[in-house]
């Protein structure tokens, strides 16, 4: 294990002081990112105490339970106008940068007034792409397959309460 459960819920109340800082005043959209997400956000958002509206989106580098792509691939977007809004999306990582940098494109092209990211974890490795970063990061972690709290090994392993690696060898 990485972290254990009370690792994780101190860094989503560290994630939700910032946010409050930041979106308090802003009536925001907060854009849960699909699958991965439904986790940290559903804790996430149980910690904010200001008036905002909640959507969700699908975009997705992986088929089935493989490893990921470079194509996104768009299941849903937002039903919620994201035209002259502040955007917060929320996902359960950010690894090499691909998803979150489409979803941050996508709100932007709909007319966002500004758009905030945030995601649980943060993998530290030097294939990002450039530019990418999120605005509000809870946990980081070394570049290693990792799990729970949202995201999946196999399909499986979402909701364990913690976040855990494969040892070396595995996958």
């Amino acid at each position: 294990m990485l972290y254990g459960p009370d690792d994780v819920h101190r860094a989503l109340d560290r994630l939700a002081v910032g946010i409050e800082e930041t979106l308090g005043g802003a009536l925001p959209v907060i854009l849960c990112v699909l699958t991965g997400g439904i986790i940290p956000s559903g804790h996430l958002l149980t910690r904010l105490s200001f008036p905002l509206e909640i959507d969700y989106l699908h975009a997705s580098r992986y088929r089935g339970n493989t490893t990921g792509t470079e194509e996104i691939s768009w299941l849903c977007k937002a039903q919620i106008s994201l035209q002259g809004r502040t955007v917060l999306v929320i996902d359960d990582i950010l690894d090499e940068g691909h998803t979150l940098s489409a979803v941050m494109d996508y709100c932007r092209q709909e007319g966002a007034a500004h758009t905030y990211s945030c995601v649980l974890i943060e993998k530290q490795h030097d294939r990002r792409q450039p530019g990418v970063m999120a605005d509000f990061v809870g946990l980081q972690v070394e570049d290693e397959y990792v799990f729970g709290f949202g995201m999946d090994y196999k399909g499986y392993m979402r909701n364990l309460n913690g976040i855990y690696a494969l040892g070396p060898g595995h996958e």
